[in-house]
């Protein structure tokens, strides 16, 4: 696969149906803000974590793959050139048992926190704003968007910032509350 293709020299891109369509588009932006999260997840992996948390944001990562397939075709299926990728109500609740679990380890939040800390903890506080970005982007593309898709990226934010508690924890570091 060559990386560079010309094909979007004057400003434009193809989704996975073929279509044609301005690097401006809302598709384009929404798959766009999931494509940086998915690079602060990396970046936030590349510093001091424990393996868990290692581990769960790179599977974190292949779903963020998922979610950027499913942004880049505006089909009700994915093109058949692309293997069928799903983001269900499974993963929803895979998220949502990993916060539970994370928080019986996080003494309860009594006020807002701070984002800070570790490197890694000021990292993931700050993917979960990119998420929480790339959730509003999303919901702009209306209803043509699986509600499991946005129920997924609603939940997604939540967790970051239970992560980001958990590595400050984990590193003996306390949150600063506001």
């Amino acid at each position: 696969m060559k990386i560079y293709t010309r094909t979007g020299d004057a400003g434009e891109t193809g989704l996975f149906d073929g279509t044609r369509v301005s690097k401006a588009d809302p598709r384009v932006e929404a798959y766009g803000h999931v494509d940086e999260l998915n690079a602060v997840l990396g970046l936030a992996c590349s510093m001091e974590l424990d393996e868990g948390l290692r581990a769960r944001l790179h599977l974190l990562q292949r779903d963020l793959f998922a979610l950027g397939a499913r942004l880049a075709d505006p089909a009700e299926r994915i093109a058949e050139r692309v293997q069928k990728v799903a983001l269900g109500a499974a993963d929803t609740a895979r998220l949502e048992s990993w916060i539970d679990e994370a928080e019986r380890e996080l003494s309860p939040l009594r006020r807002f926190v701070l984002p800070g800390g570790t490197p890694a903890a000021a990292t993931l506080h700050l993917a979960r704003t990119v998420c929480r970005r790339a959730e509003r982007h999303i919901v702009l593309l209306g209803p043509a968007v699986d509600p499991d898709i946005l129920a997924f990226v609603n939940r997604l934010s939540d967790l970051l910032f239970v992560f980001a508690r958990l590595a400050n924890r984990r590193a003996g570091v306390a949150d600063e509350e506001w």
